[in-house]
């Protein structure tokens, strides 16, 4: 059985909180905040009472006393250039959507996911873009609102057009630093970016190569690399080199950042913007009277990260989030606070499975972890210091494949765990990891099935609203739906599964695996592992114990949240993140047994009745907004007919 911590043990940047309460002079804070430009937004398009919004870009500069408690455990602070008040400084990019009406009261914040914008994707329904954006608002459910809008960089190593945080360079500071990389291609010479300049580009550089994640590390006849430029490894692969094989390259770097500054920056801007105490200027917005962060994937495990490592309090010791939400992160937190660190970096059962980010704890109960014998809770600092904010938590089914899901709502013993009061935890079934609302399905080279289309936000809108309120006036949100709370069987071992044989395939897919890690080796040491966990399936391989959407409610294929390597590119490996779509037949009974379309609906409009009734469940309960619906059902996928 695990053991319920009653002190937690907790980081140095969390115990030092205790003391940042304190009263003492202020040795993080705002010190300028430069309004770059202010433009009307959506050709003067009004939004109910919030009324037309602008944009105001900025720049926020912060300066911070390495000495400061709050700040001890940001790696390589200590060694950053300082001012002639022996503070170190640095800023980051700040992009507000304001309106110019009536205001909620309410900022929500959006960690910015890789430096751009997802929460339009997944609340207001809009189209994507491979830098940030808020040109296209969809259809408008942030504004509508009313609420004020607000993205800052976190994440240094990002290219143009992209928000960022810009920090100072360690000079003189060298280390190992590894990179890895999967071509998934045939390719003889492959060139792959780097984080971090070698110190020399001519400097020899250890390659390895395997063909999946368990394997030992070798360096077979024909492997080897070097820098082509200070930002780019060139690789040449071995003749008969797997498509999906994975290249690890190890050399002595320079340029390192203290990258821990990122929750520095996040924090203070928004203690900054809300109208917090102990900053050197004043913030542009008025009003704010409540904050809702929300992180996505990347960014959710980043706010996860910051809660952890005590930075929902400010300097003065003051809450920054009232409420967070952390979408898609599953069990993990961040490679942010290293001298080389890699944020961008994230484990996947064949992709970057070692890397840092993904070590205890996972959850938000207090506990000592039975595998590495160390305690606390992702909570832990803002229990200490009375700063925890109101929390959502919510995955789909490839969390609980690619992101340890399970060790979310279950000890790492299996044993069951019950939330703190603030804390929801909601799983979105049969859904893949991310998708804008509308994808298609898609076939890739690397892949075996067809990709998962389905999109989390009718779901996320509902409980993005549920949020406000709760933070706004108390009201609960809906209860906890997440397989392995209350000692429910929904959770087991990933080879204890009977999966339909989809496509005469017998499938035993595996999972992302965790073992503890000792990080201070490069290559990481591994040591005991952990139980990791996934939820029950009905016939149909769908996950059971969550949230159903109405097209997995109401499926017209097999919505699964992993997908399979295909021949030639590490078969039999987990395949990315998008999930999979297996059609039902639209005729007779496919080959592996799941019944037919006509055997489930009496035709297309049997079909839209079950999607409408699936919607019009998951609003009664508060899970869909009743506005939703006639669009849920409107862009339903096409009912096919039978060949």
């Amino acid at each position: 059985m695990v053991k319920i911590a009653k002190r937690p043990l907790m980081a140095a940047a969390a115990v030092a909180l205790a003391s940042a309460a304190l009263p003492q002079a202020a040795s993080a804070r705002v010190v300028r905040f430069d309004v770059n430009s202010t433009t009307p937004l959506y050709d003067g398009k009004t939004f109910g009472d919030a009324g037309a919004y602008e944009r105001i870009d900025a720049t926020a500069t912060f300066a911070v006393d390495p000495k400061s408690d709050r700040l001890a455990g940001i790696d390589g602070l200590a060694e950053a250039p300082v001012n002639a008040d022996g503070e170190v400084e640095f800023s980051t990019d700040v992009v507000i959507l304001r309106p110019t009406g009536t205001a909620s009261g309410t900022l929500f914040y959006e960690v910015p996911n890789r430096g751009r914008n997802l929460s339009f994707l997944l609340l207001n329904l809009s189209g994507g873009s491979s830098s940030f954006s808020v040109d296209d608002p969809g259809d408008g459910f942030l504004m509508n609102q009313g609420h004020t809008l607000v993205w800052s960089g976190w994440q240094s190593d990002l290219g143009d057009n992209l928000l960022k945080v810009h920090l100072p360079e360690l000079e003189g500071v060298t280390g190992l630093t590894r990179e890895e990389m999967v071509f998934d291609n045939a390719d003889e010479v492959s060139t792959a970016k780097v984080t971090y300049p070698p110190v020399s580009v001519d400097e020899d550089v250890t390659i390895t190569m395997r063909a999946r994640t368990g394997d030992a590390r070798e360096t077979p006849e024909g492997l080897s690399a070097r820098f082509v430029d200070p930002a780019t490894v060139e690789v040449t692969r071995p003749k008969d080199a797997d498509g999906g094989a994975i290249y690890e390259v190890v050399y002595e770097a320079k340029g390192a950042m203290p990258s821990g500054l990122g929750f520095v920056a996040t924090s203070d801007v928004i203690s900054f913007l809300r109208g917090n105490e102990g900053h050197d200027t004043t913030s542009p917005l008025e009003g704010i009277e409540h904050t809702v962060g929300m992180g996505i994937s990347q960014s959710g495990r980043f706010m996860r990260d910051l809660i952890y490592n005590g930075f929902n309090a400010d300097e003065s010791g003051a809450k920054v989030f009232d409420g967070a939400m952390a979408h898609i992160a599953g069990s993990r937190k961040t490679f942010t606070n290293g001298r080389f660190a890699q944020a961008g970096r994230y484990s996947r059962q064949h992709e970057d499975h070692d890397f840092p980010g993904d070590q205890f704890p996972f959850t938000y109960v207090d506990m000592t972890d039975p595998v590495s014998g160390e305690s606390g809770s992702i909570l832990a600092a803002c229990d200490e210091t009375g700063t925890c904010p109101l929390l959502m938590h919510s995955d789909t089914s490839t969390e609980f494949w690619q992101a340890r899901a399970s060790l979310v709502s279950t000890a790492p013993d299996g044993t069951a765990l019950e939330m703190p009061d603030n804390v929801r935890l909601y799983f979105l079934a049969g859904a893949p990891h991310f998708n804008a609302w509308g994808a298609s399905s898609k076939e890739t080279a690397s892949c075996v099935f067809p990709t998962n289309p389905l999109s989390s936000a009718p779901t996320m809108r509902a409980l993005t609203t549920a949020m406000m309120d709760w933070v706004a006036d108390g009201t609960a949100p809906p209860a906890s739906v997440y397989p392995g709370l209350a000692g429910d069987d929904v959770l087991v071992e990933p080879a204890t599964l009977t999966l339909p044989d989809l496509e005469g395939l017998t499938l035993s897919p595996p999972v992302n695996g965790l073992n503890v890690r000792d990080h201070a080796s490069v290559p990481p040491k591994e040591g005991d592992a952990y139980t990791v966990l996934v939820p029950k399936t009905d016939a149909d391989g769908i996950a059971m114990g969550g949230i159903r959407e109405p097209y997995v409610a109401a499926p017209l294929g097999s919505y699964l949240g992993w997908n399979l390597r295909a021949e030639g590119f590490a078969a039999g490996e987990l395949c990315s993140t998008t999930g999979s779509l297996v059609p039902f037949a639209a005729g007779d009974a496919s080959a592996d047994g799941r019944k037919a379309l006509k055997d489930r609906y009496n035709g297309p409009e049997g079909y839209q009745a079950a999607v409408q009734r699936a919607a019009e469940d998951l609003a009664a309960g508060g899970l869909m907004l009743e506005a939703d619906i006639e669009r849920i059902v409107a862009d339903a996928p096409a009912y096919p007919s039978a060949q």
